[in-house]
């Protein structure tokens, strides 16, 4: 395994690490389990939220590392919250919802402290000065040690940026998803703030599943994607290993935060940081192979 440093915190992040939201609840044992093998093999961060499973997933993180609480790093979110009929949940970054939101979580992580709490979304009608003031404030009372949002709007990234002290951003990040190449990854890197890139395989449209339509690509567009993959695909290399190396070339991104949910996805994302990184003429071959996407909301 291979380790970077979280933008100007001293997280020491694993180069592939482990989102939590996909874990079953319905069999607690086996997945606290899962969770102990991919620590036991080197994976030190670990991703939820409050919003995943009503909060029975951030219970599962808290029981699997009680016990080496020191040794791992622990992140969450917080800005859904769940109505009180539990019909669905409602966007709410206010400084008082999040000052109270963070002893919930704290309480089911089963610590006092959370290594990276991160705002769950944004928008530029959020009030960001009152939403950094909750975590400012919780990282004085040291119940956060650092604090990131998880946002793919290069506007609301943009304001963060410029107004806090985040460490990191959260953000969709594949070949089949290059719009954060268009200015973010660079204004990220020159602000030493670290990229946590989700969604790297594309649903598994690049790993092997029939293609599909996928944001403004069409079947064939996304076809041609998977078999540029396959195209480089080695011995002993999977098609998986191949499109995070993608994703983790720019020097922004620290950390792919793979969704992991049996122990096949675990023992196959051990394999990747080891492999040889994509050189730069396979970078270039894979970036021939479909046209970027751009924003065209929230630039």
């Amino acid at each position: 395994m291979h380790y970077k440093v979280l933008g100007k915190s001293d997280l020491q992040v694993s180069t592939v690490s482990f989102g939590c939201m996909s874990l079953p609840a319905a069999n607690p044992a086996e997945s606290i389990q899962l969770l102990n093998q991919a620590f036991t093999n080197g994976i030190t961060y670990f991703d939820t939220a409050d919003l995943y499973d009503k909060g029975e997933n951030e219970k599962l993180v808290g029981q699997a590392f009680r016990e080496n609480r020191q040794q791992v790093i622990i992140a969450t979110k917080v800005g859904n919250q769940w109505r009180s009929d539990g019909s669905g949940w409602d966007w709410n970054p206010r400084k008082d919802y999040i000052l109270k939101a963070v002893e919930s979580s704290l309480q089911r992580l089963q610590t006092d402290y959370i290594d990276l709490y991160q705002l769950h979304g944004g928008t530029l009608d959020d009030p960001i000065d009152e939403t950094i003031e909750a975590f400012e404030r919780l990282q004085q009372q040291g119940k956060i040690r650092y604090y990131g949002i998880s946002s793919i709007r290069p506007n609301v990234i943009r304001e963060y940026v410029k107004r806090s002290n985040i460490v990191s951003v959260m953000m969709q990040y594949s070949l089949l998803d290059r719009r954060p190449e268009e200015t973010v990854l660079d204004l990220l890197k020159e602000s030493q703030i670290g990229v946590l890139a989700r969604g790297s395989l594309a649903q598994g449209l690049l790993t092997g599943k029939p293609p599909k339509v996928y944001l403004n690509y069409s079947e064939k567009e996304v076809e041609k994607a998977a078999q540029a993959i396959q195209n480089l695909v080695k011995e002993n290399l999977s098609p998986a290993t191949m499109a995070v190396q993608y994703v983790l070339h720019p020097p922004a991104v620290v950390s792919a935060v793979l969704g992991i949910r049996t122990l096949p996805q675990l023992q196959e994302a051990l394999h990747i940081p080891n492999a040889e990184a994509l050189s730069e003429n396979n970078i270039h071959f894979l970036q021939e192979s479909i046209r970027p996407l751009l924003y065209e909301q929230h630039r």
